[in-house]
């Protein structure tokens, strides 16, 4: 019998320090963390010092979640606001531009920016990452081989930069396409097995091209010191709502593809350049645009499958694991839209102002929690 995975959930969220007067990145997290420690054990400095992480503990639902993002969220405004400072999250800042943006001085940082030159300069984006616990190496590879399907799917909801250095985009995710000049990124390749992964890993750490598989930056990938699977796919999630819904979606994938796999059951492991399509779909137009069943070898409208996904593929054990009300939550996401919509519709709406923009979104991100 395949032993059930402890489907803990873990979060991670990358937020903007905004200056509310310019409604510009402000480069402080160096001043916060420095000056007061409240709830700063799980705060921590990024690539550039315009921006902020959180990450929540190991939690076991995604009610745990919720309460820790909103404490953490609230806890970051809080310090923020001792300084005059605003805390928003979206994908990609509206206006303000990379070269701008000074990179944080620790070794880890000044590291990537020599391996990276200019890529890392360019690297002022901002996205959720969730992990799910499963300590079954071989299983925690063949989800992550089916998982990479529904990549597209969990992205259309999770969607919120439109903008880039003061341009409208015409892409619902231009977080993405900056991403993907980094080197081992994306949309990852099916993996054999455990020793497939280990040793791909491996190879690149003895070969000096990484230092440790932190540096491997799929979009779905087994984590390379904890038992967990990371879904690095998302857009930071304005709403703190949305996050949790994200969160306990692929909770209750993981949990289906486990039960799947204990009675025998597959689902077919699919190319990943026929994934990049989805993707590439998700991007461009997020819920607007149209996905492919590649089963049925058609495309449908990105709301009619992510609601079949959610409905008829995950629909059997989201009263087992208790989380209908928050996977649920994608109904509204689909009825408003993602936060990209928002924001373009915030946009169109006040003739073409992104300060709107900005200050839209810091309404947002403090919604549910302040």
């Amino acid at each position: 019998m395949l032993k059930r995975p402890t489907l803990t959930i873990g979060v991670e969220e990358e937020y903007q320090i905004i200056d509310p007067r310019t409604r510009e990145l402000k480069a402080y997290i160096s001043e916060i963390l420095e000056s007061d420690h409240m709830v700063l054990r799980q705060v921590k400095p990024e690539l550039h010092q315009s921006i902020v992480e959180v990450g929540t503990t190991v939690c076991q639902t995604p009610a745990e979640v919720r309460a820790q993002l909103v404490m953490l969220r609230g806890g970051l405004m809080e310090l923020a606001a001792k300084r005059d400072l605003k805390i928003a999250a979206a994908g990609t800042h509206p206006f303000s531009h990379w070269k701008d943006q000074p990179i944080t001085a620790l070794d880890r940082y000044v590291g990537t920016k020599e391996a990276m030159a200019q890529l890392a300069e360019q690297l002022l984006i901002f996205g959720t990452h969730v992990h799910i616990g499963i300590e079954d190496r071989e299983l925690m590879i063949d989800v992550c081989n089916v998982a990479r399907y529904f990549l597209p799917h969990i992205l259309c909801l999770s969607t919120s930069s439109p903008f880039w250095i003061g341009r409208r985009t015409g892409l619902k995710s231009y977080r993405s396409v900056i991403f993907r000049a980094f080197p081992r990124s994306g949309v990852p390749r099916p993996l054999a097995s455990w020793a497939d992964f280990k040793n791909y890993s491996d190879t690149l750490v003895e070969t000096g091209c990484i230092p440790d598989g932190s540096k491997i930056w799929w979009d779905v990938r087994p984590h390379h010191l904890y038992p967990t699977l990371e879904f690095r796919i998302c857009d930071v999630c304005t709403r703190v709502d949305e996050a949790v819904c994200i969160a306990a979606i692929l909770q209750a994938l993981v949990h289906k593809l486990w039960k799947m796999r204990r009675d025998n059951i597959t689902f077919r492991v699919y190319p990943s350049d026929l994934i990049d399509e989805n993707k590439w779909r998700a991007v461009r137009y997020g819920l607007d645009g149209k996905l492919i069943d590649f089963g049925k070898r058609t495309e449908q409208p990105a709301r009619e499958l992510i609601r079949e996904f959610i409905e008829w593929f995950l629909g059997d054990v989201l009263d087992e694991l208790g989380t209908r009300k928050e996977v649920e939550y994608a109904f509204r996401i689909l009825d408003e839209g993602s936060s990209a919509d928002r924001q373009l519709k915030v946009f169109d709406e006040s003739g073409g102002d992104m300060k709107a923009v900005v200050d839209h979104l810091i309404r947002e991100t403090e919604e549910g929690v302040l």
